[in-house]
C-alpha cells in the first residue's frame, strides 16, 4: 500500500451536480484527485447503472420503493466507483512497468520538484531490471486519487412521508453524508456553503470519522472555508465532538464557478498570509479540544495532532500563480476548477456546452441571481436552459415543473418548502404582483417581474450535461444546461487534452494565448470592486444605516488588502502585475459608500 504524499500539487474542485460526478473514473488512476457532487441521488443512480454496464459490473436498480432509497443510490455508485479505479490503477501500473512510451509520457504529467518523479526517472535511466524495479517502486509510493465527496451544507430539504416530516436523518444532506459513511471509500467528505451544525452533529453517529487506535482516520473531513476565523470557529465545534479537521478548502469568494459567497471586502492574499501564519495555532487548538472530547468519549486520542491540510482554489490559471501560492503560503494543494471544464477525459460536459465555453469572453461570464439559493451564482450567457427558460416566459409560461425539488427550500407559500424556480412558486408570486401593478411605476414592475422568472432550475440543468454526454434520456420538460464557470474561464478559448492541461499546470508548455491575462489576485480585487459599486448602486436609494455601516467597511479591508499587495508585490513577480494596485486604489477611494453619521 503506497504511503507517500500525493504525486499531483493540484486537485479539481466539485463543479455542478454533473461535471465532476465520473471524474475519479476518469482521472483518479494517474493520481490526480476529484470531488463529486452527492446531492443528486436520480443522476448518481443513472450513473451507477452507466458504468456498472461499461464495466461489466452487476447492476441492480434502486427505486424509490426501498427504504432509504438516496441513501443506497449513493452508497452504491460510491462503491462501484471505488472499484472501476483500482481496478484502472492496477492496469495503470502494469502499464507503466511494461512500456517505457507510458512511462515516459506519465512523467511528463508530474511536477519537476516531485521526489516521485526523479526516483522513477532514476530507474529509467539505471535500465537495470527494469520492469521489476518500476513496478516495486510504483507499489510502494503511487496511490490513485481521492475520490472526494461534495454536500453543500444548505442543500439539506427535510423530507415526508404520507404521516408527515420524517425525522432529520432523512433530509437530503444528512441521507447523502449517511450513503458515504456506508461506503467503502476511504477519503473525504468536503462541506460547502457554511457551517450546519446539525448536520455536522450528524457526523458523530459514524465511528469511521473518529481516529483508529493508530490515530488513523478511515474518513476524513474537509471545509470549504473563505477566512481563518470560519474555519477556527468550525474547526473548534467539531473538535469538541472528537472530530478532527483533516482539510480547510480556502476558496475566493467571487472568483471562483457556481456559488459565490463573498467575504466583507476580505481579499484572497492576506486571507492566505493569515492562515500560514496561524497554522500551528489552528492545529494545537483543534488537538486540545479534539483529546478532550475523545477522552470523554472512551475513545483512544492520538499523542500529536493529526495531518491537516490547507488548500486553495479560484481563478488559478498559470504556473507562476501556481507555484506562488504553493510555495510563499505554503499550501499543500491547488484547486484547478473551470479550466478542467474544456478537458473531455476529465469532466463530464456535452459538446454545445463545451463550445460554448470555448467561446466565452470576459464579457459573458457574470455573477448572476439565478440560483434558486438566494445566493449569487457564477454562470455564462446563453447556455442551452437560458434560451429555454427565456422561450417559456415569453410564451406566458414562467417557471419548471421542479421534479426534483432539492432545493425546494422557500417556505414563504408552502410550508413544506417550494423552489423559486419553480412554475408552482412563480404563478403565485407574479399573481401577487399583478395586484400590485398599479402601485410600481412601469420600470419597477418590469424589474420585480424579472426578480422573479430570473431564476433557474438547477437541480435538472446542472445534471443534464452528464446525461447529454453519455446518451441518456432526460425525462419531463426540457430544462436544457446551467454551467457554473468562473471568471477565469474567459482565459481559456479550446478544447484541450488532460496531457496537455498538466503539462500547462506545471510549466511544461502553455494552453492559454491571453498574454494580458490579468494575476489571480488583481482579477479577484478587480471583481470586489465591481461588486460593491454593484451592491451600492442597487441598494442605495432603500440604504439603512447598517448598509452605509457595512459598505463602510467593506471598502476598508478592500484598501487594506491593496496596502498588503502592494507590499507583497515590491518583492516578487508574478506575471503581468505592472502597477495594478495604485489604480485599483484610486478606484476604491472614489466610491461613495454614504455617510453613517448622517442616520
Amino acid at each position: 500500500m503506497a504511503t507517500d504524499s500525493p504525486v499531483h500539487t493540484f486537485h479539481i474542485p466539485v463543479m455542478g451536480l454533473s461535471f465532476t460526478i465520473d471524474s475519479p473514473i476518469r482521472v483518479a488512476h494517474y493520481g490526480i484527485s476529484s470531488v463529486v457532487s452527492i446531492v443528486d441521488d436520480e443522476l448518481i443512480e443513472k450513473m451507477n447503472a452507466f458504468y456498472s454496464k461499461k464495466f461489466c459490473q452487476p447492476y441492480q436498480e434502486i427505486s424509490r420503493k426501498f427504504h432509504d432509497y438516496r441513501e443506497e443510490r449513493i452508497r452504491s455508485y460510491l462503491d462501484l466507483m471505488d472499484h472501476i479505479v483500482k481496478e484502472k490503477f492496477e492496469a495503470f501500473k502494469l502499464e507503466l512497468s511494461e512500456s517505457r512510451l507510458a512511462l515516459e509520457r506519465f512523467l511528463g504529467m508530474l511536477p519537476n520538484q516531485s521526489h516521485f518523479k526523479r526516483n522513477l526517472q532514476e530507474i529509467l535511466e539505471n535500465g537495470c531490471e527494469l520492469k521489476h524495479n518500476i513496478k516495486s517502486f510504483l507499489e510502494k509510493h503511487f496511490a490513485p486519487g481521492a475520490i472526494d465527496v461534495n454536500i453543500m451544507t444548505k442543500v439539506d430539504r427535510e423530507n415526508h412521508d404520507k404521516n408527515g416530516p420524517l425525522p432529520a436523518e432523512f433530509n437530503d444532506a444528512h441521507t447523502a453524508l449517511r450513503g458515504f459513511a456506508s461506503s467503502r471509500l476511504q477519503s473525504s467528505i468536503v462541506f460547502s456553503a457554511g457551517m450546519n451544525p446539525r448536520l455536522y452533529s450528524y457526523l458523530e453517529s459514524f465511528r469511521c470519522f473518529f481516529p483508529d487506535t493508530e490515530g488513523k482516520l478511515e474518513k476524513k473531513i474537509t471545509l470549504k472555508v473563505s477566512d481563518y476565523r470560519s474555519a477556527l470557529i468550525q474547526g473548534n465545534f467539531l473538535a469538541k465532538k472528537g472530530l478532527w479537521v483533516s482539510e480547510y478548502r480556502i476558496e475566493s469568494g467571487l472568483n471562483c464557478g457556481g456559488h459565490a459567497f463573498a467575504t466583507e471586502g476580505f481579499l484572497l492574499g492576506p486571507i492566505l498570509e493569515e492562515f500560514r501564519t496561524k497554522r500551528k495555532e489552528l492545529i494545537e487548538t483543534s488537538h486540545e479540544l479534539l483529546l478532550k472530547a475523545l477522552d470523554q468519549k472512551e475513545i483512544p486520542a492520538p499523542h500529536q495532532p493529526l495531518a491537516l491540510k490547507i488548500t486553495v482554489q479560484g481563478g488559478v490559471g498559470t504556473t507562476e500563480e501556481h507555484d506562488f501560492l504553493l510555495q510563499h503560503y505554503e499550501m499543500d494543494s491547488v484547486g484547478w476548477g473551470s479550466p478542467f471544464l474544456l478537458v473531455p477525459e476529465a469532466t463530464s460536459v456535452d459538446d454545445e456546452t463545451r463550445i460554448l465555453l470555448a467561446k466565452a469572453e470576459e464579457k459573458d461570464l457574470y455573477l448572476s441571481h439565478i440560483s434558486p439559493l438566494g445566493v449569487p451564482f457564477n454562470t455564462i450567457r446563453d447556455t442551452s436552459n437560458e434560451k429555454l427558460k427565456q422561450h417559456r416566459i415569453n410564451a406566458g409560461r414562467p417557471g419548471s415543473s421542479c421534479p426534483k425539488k432539492y432545493l425546494a427550500l422557500n417556505k414563504e407559500l408552502d410550508n413544506k418548502g417550494l423552489c423559486t424556480a419553480s412554475l408552482k412558486y412563480q404563478e403565485q408570486k407574479l399573481e401577487s404582483l399583478e395586484n400590485r401593478k398599479l402601485e410600481l411605476t412601469a420600470t419597477a414592475y418590469e424589474q420585480a417581474k424579472f426578480d422573479i422568472t430570473e431564476k433557474a432550475c438547477l437541480c435538472v440543468g446542472l445534471a443534464n450535461a452528464s446525461y447529454l454526454e453519455h446518451g441518456i434520456t432526460v425525462k419531463g420538460e426540457a430544462q436544457g444546461v446551467v454551467i457554473c464557470p468562473g471568471p477565469n474561464m474567459a482565459y481559456f478559448n479550446r478544447e484541450v487534452s488532460l496531457h496537455d492541461m498538466v503539462q500547462h499546470i506545471y510549466g511544461y508548455d502553455s494552453v492559454m494565448d491571453f498574454p494580458n491575462r490579468p494575476n489571480l489576485f488583481v482579477k479577484e480585487a478587480q471583481l470586489y470592486v465591481d461588486y460593491l459599486k454593484k451592491e451600492i448602486a442597487i441598494h442605495r436609494s432603500t440604504a439603512t444605516p447598517a448598509h452605509f455601516k457595512k459598505w463602510a467597511l467593506f471598502q476598508k479591508n478592500l484598501l487594506l488588502g491593496i496596502d498588503y499587495y502592494e507590499e507583497l508585490f515590491l518583492s516578487i513577480s508574478l506575471g503581468n502585475t505592472i502597477n495594478p494596485w495604485s489604480n485599483l486604489r484610486q478606484e476604491i477611494e472614489e466610491i461613495e459608500v454614504g455617510q453613517i453619521l448622517d442616520y
